[in-house]
C-alpha cells in the first residue's frame, strides 16, 4: 500500500466521528446483551479502525499512537464499550507484528482481522514435538465474541529449564468461550473468559514474553518501522488512554446537553445554570477533562518520538508512561464524577447516558494496568531510585 493510500490522522478521526452516531444508537443493546452489536463491529471495520496497527504490506495503516488516542476519543464519546474494545484489539494486533512473517501472513490474511488477548499468565505450556501444548483459563478477554485469534500468556514448564512466561497466538476455534461477563461497567465489551484444553501451538506462533515486553522482534520486516520499535507496556498504555478521554468528553457533553432549563429541585434555582455551585462544578470538571487529554497526548507523543528516533527507553521514561496512563484515568474519573453528581436524580434512569459513562469509567479505573494508584506508586518508586517491582513496565 502506497503512502498516498494511507488515511491521515484527520481522515481516521473523521471516520470515527462519522460512525459515532451508529455506535451510540446500539450502546444500550450492547449493554443489555453484554457484547458489541454486530452492526457496531461492522461500522468499526468499515471505518478502518481494525487496520490501524496492521502493517502496510498487509493492507494496514501503521498508525502512530497519537492517532490511536484521537480515534478512540471520538469512539469513546459515543460508546465506551465500543471504544475500549477497539483499543484492546490494537494491542494484541501490534504484538502479532513481532512474530515471524509467516505468522503475520496467516493472521492478516483475514480482512479486518481481530485479535483479542491478555497480559495475564494464567495458563501453562509444556513442550511438544514442533511446539507447545497449552492449558489454562484467561479472564477479561475483551472482544472475544468477534475475534478470530487470541494472544495468550502461559508459563512454559520445561523440565530442562526454569519456568518462563511465553506468548502464543491461538485461533479462537481452538478455545472455549465461557460466558461469564456480568459486570457493572463496560458491559458491552463482552470481556468473557476463554479456556484452552490441550491446545497445540506450533513453535512459530510462540515467543518469550520477556522479548515481547522489550519489543524484540522475530519479524525483520517490521523491525525498522517506528510504530513497532517501542516496548510493549508504553504501547499498551498509549493504546488505551483515548477511550478514557472520550468518556470524560462524553460526560461533559451529556451534562451540557441536559443543562438548559433544568431546575435544582428543592431550591430557588429554576435554572441550574444560574447557580454558583454549577459554575464551580463545570469549571473544575472541564479543566480535568483538559488535563486528561494533556496526559494522553504527552504519553502518545513520547511513544511516537522514541519510535521515530529509535533511542533506547530509560527506566524513568517507562515509568512516566505508566504514570501518564494513571493520570488520564484519575483525571477522567474525577471529571465524570463531578458531571454525574451535578446531573440530578433523573440521571440515574437507564436512558440517560451519563450513568453508563460513570459506570464505564469506574470499570476502567479498576483495571490492573490502568489503576491510578498502582501507576503513581510505580512512578514514585522509580523516581526514588529503586528498581521497578514489576515486569510490566
Amino acid at each position: 500500500m502506497s503512502n498516498s493510500e494511507i488515511p491521515t490522522r484527520e481522515d481516521l478521526v473523521g471516520r470515527a466521528s462519522e460512525v459515532a452516531p451508529l455506535l451510540g444508537d446500539h450502546a444500550a443493546w450492547s449493554e443489555e446483551n453484554r457484547r458489541l452489536h454486530d452492526k457496531s463491529v461492522d461500522a468499526l471495520a468499515d471505518a478502518g479502525v481494525f487496520r490501524l496497527r496492521v502493517p502496510r504490506r498487509h493492507g494496514g495503516y501503521e498508525a502512530d499512537t497519537r492517532t490511536l488516542v484521537d480515534v478512540a476519543t471520538e469512539l469513546g464519546r459515543a460508546d465506551g464499550s465500543a471504544a475500549w474494545t477497539a483499543s484492546v484489539y490494537w494491542i494484541p494486533t501490534w504484538m502479532t507484528c513481532l512474530f515471524p512473517e509467516s505468522v503475520q501472513d496467516e493472521v492478516f490474511s483475514t480482512p479486518d482481522v481481530r485479535v483479542c488477548g491478555t497480559l495475564s499468565p494464567t495458563g501453562t505450556a509444556t513442550p511438544a514435538d514442533g511446539g507447545v501444548v497449552v492449558n489454562g483459563k484467561w479472564g477479561f478477554i475483551t472482544g472475544a465474541w468477534h475475534s478470530q485469534w487470541q494472544e495468550v500468556i502461559a508459563v512454559l514448564l520445561d523440565p530442562n529449564g526454569e519456568p518462563a512466561p511465553i506468548m502464543a497466538l491461538v485461533p479462537m476455534s481452538d478455545l472455549k468461550i465461557v460466558d461469564d461477563w456480568h459486570t457493572s461497567g463496560l458491559k458491552g465489551t463482552g470481556s468473557v473468559s476463554t479456556v484452552a484444553d490441550n491446545v497445540f501451538v506450533p513453535h512459530d506462533r510462540v515467543m518469550p514474553l520477556g522479548a515481547v515486553v522489550q519489543g524484540s522482534h522475530a519479524s525483520p520486516a517490521n523491525a525498522d518501522s517506528p510504530i513497532y520499535r517501542a516496548p510493549l507496556l508504553p504501547v499498551a498504555a498509549a493504546s488505551s488512554v483515548g477511550t478514557v478521554v472520550g468518556l470524560a468528553v462524553a460526560a461533559q457533553e451529556a451534562f451540557f446537553e441536559r443543562l438548559p432549563g433544568r431546575k435544582i429541585t428543592y431550591t430557588a434555582y429554576d435554572d441550574q445554570r444560574e447557580a454558583p455551585l454549577t459554575h464551580l462544578q463545570v469549571g473544575e470538571a472541564s479543566m480535568k477533562v483538559d488535563e486528561a487529554r494533556f496526559h494522553a497526548h504527552r504519553l502518545a507523543d513520547l511513544v511516537d518520538a522514541k519510535g521515530v528516533d529509535g533511542s533506547p527507553w530509560s527506566i524513568e521514561e517507562r515509568a512516566l508512561a505508566r504514570a501518564d496512563l494513571g493520570a488520564v484515568c484519575r483525571r477522567a474519573k474525577e471529571a465524570v464524577d463531578i458531571f454525574a453528581t451535578a446531573s440530578g436524580g433523573s440521571s440515574i434512569y437507564s436512558d440517560v447516558p451519563i450513568q453508563r459513562i460513570r459506570r464505564d469509567v469506574d470499570a476502567v479505573n479498576l483495571h490492573a494496568l490502568m489503576h491510578p494508584n498502582t501507576n503513581a506508586e510505580l512512578h514514585g518508586r522509580v523516581l526514588c531510585g529503586l528498581p521497578p517491582n514489576t515486569l510490566y513496565i
